[in-house]
């Protein structure tokens, strides 16, 4: 699993130039039912965990949160983790797997779980950490390097306890079959 991350912080260099990441979110944000404003998104008042956030986790560009925390496993270049902090977001470098956190709003997952150790585990993880989970993952494609698995609606729906949505996308940097989902936690 370690080959796969440095096949990750490859992709991402020196995290320059994000562009191409960054577009798609408006994409991934719509269908997970953030809302927007002019650049950026728009929570209210929200306690928001995103998990496997990378570099240039959506909430960069988002305003109106009390509480915010990426949790990613690869260490990017300090500027990163220092623009992190001057939004007052935490970072926390560690595997998603790993985490035990509690009473957040909500959790956010977007083009996260072909890259990690167990999708299950972490997807428990979030429904245990948050009232409601926010997902967008692109499903469908086999597994290969840097993405060690083959996401599919079923496996999904039943690691979330739900029935996700697919949508089949052709826009802004987004091609392909993709799983979206807002999701009740069971445990709050």
């Amino acid at each position: 699993m370690d080959h796969d991350f440095e096949f990750e912080r490859a992709y991402w260099g020196d995290c320059c130039n994000t562009f191409d990441e960054e577009t798609k979110h408006f994409v991934y944000a719509k269908l997970m039912g953030i809302p927007t404003h002019c650049h950026g998104f728009s929570v209210d008042q929200k306690r928001i965990l995103d998990l496997g956030g990378g570099p240039v986790s959506m909430l960069l560009k988002t305003r109106g949160f009390t509480k915010a925390k990426v949790v990613d496993p690869i260490t990017y270049p300090k500027w990163t983790q220092l623009r992190y902090a001057a939004h007052n977001i935490e970072l926390l470098v560690s595997k998603a797997e790993k985490i035990c956190e509690k009473n957040w709003d909500e959790v956010w997952i977007y083009n996260c779980l072909q890259h990690v150790d167990d999708p299950g585990l972490i997807l428990r993880n979030a429904l245990e950490a948050a009232k409601l989970i926010r997902i967008f993952e692109w499903i469908d494609i086999p597994a290969h390097e840097g993405h060690p698995h083959e996401l599919t609606k079923k496996s999904l729906d039943m690691w979330l306890g739900t029935q996700g949505n697919t949508v089949n996308l052709a826009e802004s940097g987004c091609y392909g079959n993709a799983y979206y989902a807002v999701q009740a936690s069971p445990y709050y």
